[in-house]
């Protein structure tokens, strides 16, 4: 019994003094901490955004972020969606719902995890307002003084009120106030249950469960938050299927030019929330990417757009940051059109070393089943260099390229470049951006970047760092991941460069530095709806979108105006690179890449690559960019070692005819010579010609006749044509007897 009495003494010391170390740890940690009843309402310093220079961006919010809401105005359905959905036992706990916690501890335990949270509303506006982004001991037993003190200051409607003002709904929505206004043009007090299941739905996430940004994930959140309000017992089944099938809101009802970079912004805020697990409260100051002169002028210019909506954003190839952005609707996916058609298709099949930008591609017409693609004009060109064919932006030949290049490879390169694709996307159509959703104009041009990186992609982004109650919480340092080599990035970008001169961009071509361009166009037989212009220098990549939020017809396609814009902006740019003495440089050839002449007669007769003979006139070569890994290896001897077709003799009626082959190079001189085994003549010496006729011919006699073609005072091999007799009663050579020396005789 003594050991036993001994023990539990020990034991019971033990306890105390764990009880007095961690007292003491609370009270430490706790002591300089208090409830500010300042921090619980949102301030003009609450969070402030800064441009490229460090300059304040004036203008950030609506003039309703002060307008707070009283709780007698929120409708009882309103609070109900708040409480039902993120603290069910609010008016019953006294700050922290600890049947709650045991379920979070035991779930999480269990799924050895901590995917599951119990933090009451009343917690979550302490860390909202108080505490900073620490995950520490330090923080939560800061959050439980300060939770206690809150409960104890005001009852459950004063904070639920406060609550409900500071709370950040998504898209620069900070209260309920302007969260109503901006997602359905209303006061707090006319939100019905349909409104208020979205916003409550929204606190979880904004960035996931937007109705502009995500609405399938919106709809499926809002059903959750009313099957709460059901569960317990707050709504009925009637009321719940009524405000299921109310339709989501389609745009923002707070909609300005003057406003679209910071709402590029605040859509980013979100999800770097979401992904660095930052809480959105506090003292918040962003640095961003804005050149603000820039943004006046991306303004300036498109105030004049008043027939669709519109898109522009201008990406710094370097920093990876976007310096200027204006929507009239926001980071919405539009599908892609033929600007997938370089990423897709074109350079993964140059990375794949299945072409070269000489290589001919087949442009004829084509069906797969039930698909048949055509060009945009529906012409077919025959045989076009894939040069030109990504220059003119041909359907046909993209198409047949990605059957062979392979869709689960084209995509693949997508992936890298943070375009997913849906399996269910996965056919030939997706060769000219056949697919559902399609992607943000902000993702195609992060994309592009790649290409004005040498082939690496970053992320590319508005936000470049983040403080909350002045500690750094996030800096915009992603990784780049090589998608294709240098070559060729190289090489695709050249082919791009053709087109801002003489393909589909060519609108472009009187920039006076290097650019790389590609444009494209949305629509069906009866219309357009989406218009795209995009390009790229060694420093900037810009890309246009016009088109309807509501998919209705434009009049535009990539090559009209939205190129226009496009010229503009890159001549604005340009103006401003001068008055700083700087230039847009071109891009750097990497040593993999080497420039070879190309023979062009066999090049456009028989569509074969072949490099130029030494000697070829200049006019029967051409230039081309190939890896150095890749440089054809046959070369054509048309003009070293001349040759040709064997020429056709006939003799009748007492003289012969020799025709020439209609292939015979026009460039050669010819010589023709006759032997009767006791003279040699030469009878002709001079430029090609299609028949040379002997009249001249002697009785009795054998004549044996000789073609041979000349180059620049180079023989070729000598032809020897089928003898001739003039002896009475001989078989004269008939045609086919030359016919017989161009075939192999093991034919016959």
């Amino acid at each position: 019994m003594r050991i036993l009495r001994k023990l539990f003494i020990a034991f019971l010391i033990v306890i105390l003094t764990l009880l007095l170390i961690a007292t003491g740890y609370y009270l430490a940690v706790t002591k300089d901490i208090a409830l500010s009843q300042e921090k619980l309402l949102l301030r003009d310093e609450t969070i402030t955004v800064y441009d490229g220079d460090g300059e304040r961006i004036v203008g950030v919010f609506s003039p309703s972020l002060h307008a707070t809401v009283q709780i007698e105005d929120v409708p009882q359905h309103t609070k109900q969606a708040f409480v039902c959905t993120e603290d069910k036992r609010f008016y019953s706990h006294n700050g922290f719902d600890i049947k709650r916690i045991v379920r979070a501890a035991f779930n999480n335990l269990k799924a050895r995890s901590f995917k599951e949270g119990a933090s009451t509303i009343s917690q979550q506006l302490i860390k909202n307002t108080h505490l900073s982004q620490e995950k520490t001991l330090k923080r939560k037993l800061q959050e439980w003084k300060l939770t206690r003190a809150l409960e104890k200051r005001y009852d459950k409607d004063e904070i639920l009120e406060k609550y409900l003002n500071v709370i950040y709904f998504g898209h620069n929505c900070f209260g309920l106030r302007y969260a109503a206004e901006f997602y359905f043009n209303k006061q707090p007090h006319e939100l019905d249950l349909a409104d208020s299941a979205i916003l409550a739905g929204l606190v979880k996430s904004p960035n996931n469960y937007s109705p502009f940004k995500n609405p399938q994930a919106c709809l499926k959140r809002k059903e959750t938050v009313l099957s709460f309000m059901l569960k317990n017992g707050k709504i009925t089944q009637k009321q719940k299927d009524e405000a299921i099938q109310k339709p989501l809101p389609e745009a923002p009802t707070v909609r300005s030019k003057n406003l679209g970079y910071t709402h590029f912004v605040f859509d980013e805020l979100s999800a770097i929330a979401q992904a660095h697990d930052l809480t959105v409260g506090g003292q918040i100051e962003i640095d961003t990417y804005l050149d603000k002169s820039l943004q006046n002028e991306l303004e300036s210019l498109t105030n004049s757009y008043a027939e669709s909506d519109f898109t522009a954003q201008v990406l710094d190839v370097n920093t990876h940051g976007f310096k200027a952005c204006v929507s009239t609707v926001g980071n919405i996916k539009r599908l892609p059109g033929s600007l997938l058609k370089p990423l897709l298709v074109y350079a993964p099949s140059i990375e794949r070393d299945i072409i070269s930008p000489a290589t001919p591609l087949l442009d004829e017409k084509i069906r797969y089943g039930n698909y048949a693609p055509e060009n945009f004009d529906g012409q077919y060109r025959g045989y076009t260099s894939a040069r030109e064919c990504l220059a003119k932006s041909l359907n046909i030949p993209a198409v047949r390229l990605l059957e062979t290049l392979g869709v689960q490879n084209g995509t693949a390169f997508l992936n890298k470049l943070d375009l997913p694709v849906e399996k269910d996307d996965y056919s030939l159509a997706l060769a000219l951006g056949g697919m559902k959703q399609g992607y943000t104009l902000q993702s195609l041009v992060s994309a592009y970047g790649a290409l004005a990186n040498g082939g690496a992609y970053t992320p590319c982004g508005f936000i470049s760092q983040i403080r909350i109650d002045g500690k750094t919480v996030y800096r915009h340092k992603p990784k780049s991941t090589r998608v294709f080599s240098e070559e060729t990035t190289y090489l695709t970008t050249d082919m791009l460069k053709t087109a801002a001169q003489t393909g589909t961009a060519k609108k472009l071509r009187s920039l006076p530095f290097a650019v790389a361009a590609k444009t494209g166009t949305v629509g069906t037989d009866n219309g357009n709806t989406d218009a795209y212009a995009l390009s790229y220098t060694t420093r900037d990549c810009i890309g246009v979108w016009l088109g309807n939020k509501d998919n209705s017809f434009i009049p535009y396609t990539g090559g009209g105006e939205p190129c226009n814009l496009l010229m503009q902006i890159n001549e604005r740019l340009n103006e401003r690179y001068q008055r700083q003495n700087q230039k847009i440089t071109d891009f750097q050839m990497p040593t993999g890449v080497k420039q070879v002449a190309l023979d062009k007669t066999s090049y456009y007769d028989t569509h074969t690559i072949m490099l130029a003979d030494e000697r070829s006139p200049i006019e029967y070569r051409f230039n081309e960019l190939f890896k150095t890994s890749a440089i054809p290896t046959k070369k054509c001897d048309f003009f070293s070692n001349p040759s040709i077709n064997c020429p056709i003799l006939q003799y009748t009626d007492g003289h012969v005819v020799i025709t020439f082959d209609k292939n015979s190079p026009t460039f050669y001189e010819y010589k023709i010579e006759r032997h009767d085994y006791a003279t040699h003549r030469t009878l002709y010496q001079g430029a090609f010609l299609e028949k040379y006729t002997d009249e001249n011919l002697e009785t009795d006699k054998h004549y044996v006749y000789t073609v041979t073609p000349i180059f620049k005072g180079v023989n070729g091999k000598s032809i020897v044509l089928p003898t001739v007799s003039t002896k009475a009663g001989e078989k004269p050579p008939s045609p086919q007897d030359g016919e017989m020396l161009q075939k192999n005789w093991w034919e016959y």
